[in-house]
Order: C-alpha cells, then structure tokens, then sequence
C-alpha cells in the first residue's frame, strides 16, 4: 500500500503525487490545509471558461490535473481537498477527495457554452450536513439491504440502520458511515497526453459497518478526449463479503439551480423494473410496458407524473422514481444504460456500463431549503435525477439475483461511461 506525497496550493498544478509502500490509505493534510480548513473552495472553482476551452487556438493541451486546494473539514474534522480535471474536448470536473464525491461537471451545449451540469455544494461542511448521497462513490453496498441483516457462508452480518423511517428498515449505501464518508487517497493518472484523470484508493477494514474482510478498492477517473468521463472500480478482498458499489452523481442537463428536470428526456435501455414493497426491499421484477417506468423510447420525465400520482402503490416513494431498472443484457457486458437529453441546450448524456441494473431516483425529497452551488439559488423539487449504475437492492438476501459476494483471489471489478455530447 502506498502514500500519496502532495504539493496542494490552491492554484499549483500536481507536481508529483505517490505512494509510498507503509502509509495508510487516505491522503495527508496539504501544507497550506491547516490555515483554512473550513473555507469554501476556491473562487477559481467556480468560474469556468464560458466556452469550450477545447475550441480555443491557444488551448494547453498539455495542462495536468491541478489541485485547486482546501474544501473544508469532513464532520469527522478530516481536511478535504479539491481537485479539477480538463477534458481535451471541453469536458471538466471538479473532484474532491471526500468520498470521491464530483462537485461540479462542466458540459459544453451545443454552441459550446459551459454550465456545471451536477447537482452538489460549495464545501465538504454541506455534503457532511446535508446528505443525499450527493455526488459521491458509494460502498460497500449501494441501494438497501433489509434491516441491516444478511448471511454470507452461514454467519449473519449486520450493518447499521441509517433509513428508519418505518415501514423503512434498512441499511442504506453502506449504513451510517459508508465510503462517501472516507478521505481517498488520490493520484494522478499517467496513461499518455490523451487521458487526464485521476485514481483514487480506500482500504476499508474487516468489520467496517460490519461488513466482513478488508476490502482494498481502486476507482479511476478517466476524463477522455470525446468529452467522456469513465469511472473503473477495482477491489479485492481478504474474506468472503458483499460489495455493490456505484457513483450517485444527480444530472440536471440544462445546469444545477436552472429549476427542475421534468421537461429533459430520458430514455432507459431495461424493460422490466423491481416493484418493491412498502419498505423500498425489492419483491418482484415486473414488466415497464403500459407503466409509468417505461421509458423504452426517449421521453420527458414528467410526462407520466399523472400515472405515478394515481398509483397508491407508489406513496412511499412519495409517487415518484425510487426504483431498479433491469438493463438488457448480461452482467459484466459493456452495455447502454441511459440517455438524458435537454432539449434546450442540446446536452446529450449516454450511460454505459458493466453493471446489470440501474437504479433511477428523481429527486422527489428535495423541497426548495437546500443551497444550491449557485449563489441565491435553491435545490427546488426533481432539481436532477440520480442514475445509479449496481446490481439489485438487497442482493446479499436474494440468491435469486445476481451475486455480491466476493472472495479472496477474486478481483471485483465494474466500469461505467458518461458520455457527453450536444446537438
């Protein structure tokens, strides 16, 4: 295992970055971390070029990966730092350490203007506080597992309750302090001028939220010249456990605080979704055709809101998307998951990957109290939807699903693709 060695000024580029084989996993406080712990990010973070930087005759095609600096303290008191990747087409993000979360994504339209297309906050304070999964990589197991509990080679495991909101039992996303709650450590990729992007790496302990085995995870963030951004999880194991892991980054394509995304498209490639019962466990694959959940073709998200509102079946999900899409296809297949369109900026998002299943949730909780990154403004109602790359909610209890389990000398490894485009 090795130790990341930074220079982290706010405006330094990442000189040398690298592990070293006897320190732990997550990354040292940076030089000038100290002295500005609970400052939002700064300035420069927020500010991108108004147009596709690609398109520029004096782009630098060979700027790496920066350091912007300190994003605050995690609740846990932990420095936070920043970091931003440039896109040879245009594409950029904004990446903290702080559970891998992506604060901002910087998305070209199709006159090749700029606009942060995630939905987030300004400082680790708000992600701490605020919750919603925003933005982060989740593990060990993203979606539920039913009151915590599950058996793995005949001994029960239980994982904290983090959704007890009765009928609702459950461990959520890796109970009450997953992955997103962990400082990464992070270096840059070196894999040619083409590729800017960045690995990041946690070693998560045997009995970790009670989950068994020390379980060592690799994630690479890929920023590639089509204004791709590729997401490559890698983890081993030392005893049999359970992993599910995925990034649950919220999408607004026509930018975070523009209002809400019931007008923008979405189109998902599965035609048949879990019904789940009061609880939000999964009960029964059923088919999207005549639904509410069929979106075969490309349609408006809001355009069946009057079908979801009639279903009492639905009330726990406050008659909205909560739920798991069964992509066509087989389990490890590169395959298409989503397309997302706004029709008015022209972005277009297409989601590939690996993973057998997506789960789709629609922002139906937020209520309009929320800052958004955009001064002034709000996270109102489905302010962005949430496109969940994994395998099925409480695979740990369902032989019949897919399988979570991972045992030593196996390698867990899964790959999903944002792709961006604008037409």
């Amino acid at each position: 295992m090795k130790k990341i060695m930074t220079m982290c000024l706010s405006t330094v580029v990442i000189a040398a970055l690298a592990y070293a084989d006897d320190a732990p996993a997550s990354a040292p406080e940076a030089e000038g971390a100290k002295k500005s712990a609970s400052s939002p990010a700064p300035e420069a973070a927020r500010r991108p070029p108004r147009r596709n930087p690609g398109m520029g005759a004096n782009r630098n095609r060979n700027m790496p990966v920066k350091c912007l600096g300190v994003f605050g303290r995690t609740a846990e008191g932990k420095v936070a730092k920043i970091y931003r990747i440039e896109g040879h087409g245009g594409l950029i993000l904004d990446v903290t350490d702080y559970g891998g979360r992506v604060v901002r994504c910087y998305a070209p339209d199709k006159y090749g203007n700029l606009a942060d297309v995630t939905l987030g906050w300004n400082t680790a304070e708000e992600y701490a506080k605020n919750g919603f999964s925003m933005g982060t990589l989740i593990g060990r197991f993203g979606n539920r597992i039913k009151d915590g509990k599950f058996k793995l080679d005949g001994k029960e495991y239980s994982i904290p309750i983090n959704e007890n909101k009765p009928p609702r039992h459950n461990a959520l996303h890796g109970g009450t302090a997953g992955w997103d709650s962990a400082i990464w450590a992070v270096k840059p990729l070196r894999e040619g001028p083409a590729v800017r992007g960045l690995e990041l790496m946690h070693v998560s302990k045997d009995g970790d939220m009670g989950f068994p085995g020390t379980v060592t995870c690799k994630v690479k963030y890929r920023v590639l010249p089509n204004n791709v951004w590729s997401v490559e999880y890698e983890a081993t194991t030392d005893k049999p456990t359970v992993l599910n892991l995925t990034h649950h980054s919220y999408w607004n394509l026509a930018g975070e605080a523009s209002g809400n995304v019931l007008k923008q498209q979405l189109q998902i490639f599965a035609d048949s979704y879990t019904d789940v019962d009061d609880g939000l466990i999964p009960v029964k694959d059923l088919p999207v055709k005549g639904t509410g959940f069929d979106f075969t073709e490309l349609r408006a998200i809001g355009s069946m809101a009057d079908w979801m509102a009639k279903n009492d079946h639905l009330k726990p999900m406050d008659n909205w998307y909560d739920h798991n899409f069964v992509l066509r296809g087989k389990a490890g297949e590169f395959k298409p998951a989503a397309i997302m369109k706004d029709p008015v900026s022209g972005r277009k998002l297409e989601i590939w990957t690996t993973e057998p299943c997506m789960q789709m949730y629609g922002a139906q909780n937020m209520d309009g109290t929320l800052n958004a990154k955009a001064a002034g403004a709000k996270l109102v109602q489905f302010a962005g939807v949430a496109l969940e790359t994994q395998h099925y909610p409480d695979s740990p209890n369902r032989p019949d699903f897919p399988t979570t389990v991972l045992r030593p000398g196996e390698t867990y490894r899964s790959r999903t693709e944002y792709r961006f485009t604008a037409e």
